[in-house]
């Protein structure tokens, strides 16, 4: 059985459903602070298989201890955290008390339950704003742009400390870049609270008329457009990549690998590839630069692709039309 923290979010729900129909048992731990308790439900229709879910926080070391005694946990997937960079720069506590505080909460409780094996949610940020891409596993963690990225990189630190102290610890960190997409089925997605700081949600919700534009954050970055260039892919392609990495956790130690397409794509191309994807219009103008984001980033995947022969499968299409479908699901709930 399997713990997944944060697992009605938009990147925990999709894992859910990966290993609901692999055929692992999962017990979801989620406050609700980003997402709504009717996903459960989704992820049982989906899946057609049962899943346990607490509502409540990492935090709770008191909740953690229930649900470790009322189970026979194997292993934990640590999804839950704040994820915002933009909100990070302004509200940098809360951050370090939901990423970091949490993630030893986490830990402690899992010491305490005798289960020491744990794929936690990293991010590319760690690699910091000196990094030139392509984003590879051997390169040190650099200077975080934001308290987000910061948090991620204190979380890895702790795990390594922790691995270092008892070799009877297994952690595979997975850096994610950009996650965009829905599931096929179109009955889960990512589905922000207010305007969004993600792209795809952002270009999807102004091609459904529920925002009037999209803001492009800066077109004077030194890329081929102008735009900020990301490594996109598929939130399900991502969902894969932590159910073959379970494999890992029978080895002690700390294992990373970059989850990414290994190529670049930039904000204009995306928007671009969305028109012609699905032949809705997407009205935008550009913006100034946020603080925090960087001009271009992509990742190496070939750990990945040599170690757990996960690739990605799904194309910019894809991406495209399955955002869409979900989005026309969200707007026909609320009408």
């Amino acid at each position: 059985m399997i713990l997944l923290t944060g697992g009605t979010g938009y990147i925990g729900s999709h894992i859910a459903v990966e290993l609901l129909d692999a055929g692992h048992q999962v017990v979801i731990l989620d406050n609700l602070s980003n997402s709504v308790c009717t996903v459960v439900d989704r992820i049982k229709t989906i899946s057609q298989k049962e899943v346990e879910f607490y509502k409540g926080d990492v935090r709770d070391a008191a909740l953690l201890g229930v649900i470790f005694k009322a189970h026979n946990i194997k292993a934990v997937i640590h999804c839950a955290g704040l994820k915002a960079v933009g909100e990070s720069v302004s509200n940098p506590l809360a951050y370090y008390d939901a990423n970091v505080y949490g993630s030893i909460s986490l830990c402690k409780a899992m010491e305490q339950a005798g289960v020491k094996r744990l794929i936690f949610s990293s991010s590319a940020t760690v690699y910091g704003h000196e990094a030139e891409p392509p984003y590879m596993e051997t390169m040190a963690r650099g200077s975080a742009s934001s308290p987000y990225g910061a948090s991620k990189a204190m979380i890895e630190k702790v795990l390594e400390d922790l691995s270092s102290s008892d070799p009877q610890w297994s952690f595979s960190i997975l850096r994610y870049f950009n996650p965009i997409g829905a599931h096929p089925s179109g009955y889960i997605g990512e589905s922000p609270q207010g305007i969004p700081n993600n792209l795809m949600p952002y270009i999807s919700q102004v091609a459904a008329g529920v925002l009037p534009e999209l803001l492009i954050y800066g077109n004077d970055y030194p890329t081929d457009d102008g735009t900020c260039v990301r490594d996109y892919l598929h939130v399900v392609d991502l969902a894969v990549g932590h159910r073959m990495a379970l494999q890992t956790l029978e080895q002690p130690g700390v294992h990373y690998y970059n989850l990414g397409a290994g190529k670049g794509v930039s904000v204009q191309e995306m928007v671009d590839a969305f028109i012609l994807a699905t032949g809705v219009d997407v009205p935008y103008r550009f913006a100034p630069r946020r603080k925090g984001d960087l001009a271009a980033f992509w990742a190496s995947s070939e750990k990945a692709e040599r170690e757990l022969g996960w690739r990605t499968r799904k194309s910019l299409v894809d991406m495209m039309v399955d955002t869409w479908r979900w989005q026309q699901f969200t707007s026909s709930e609320n009408s």
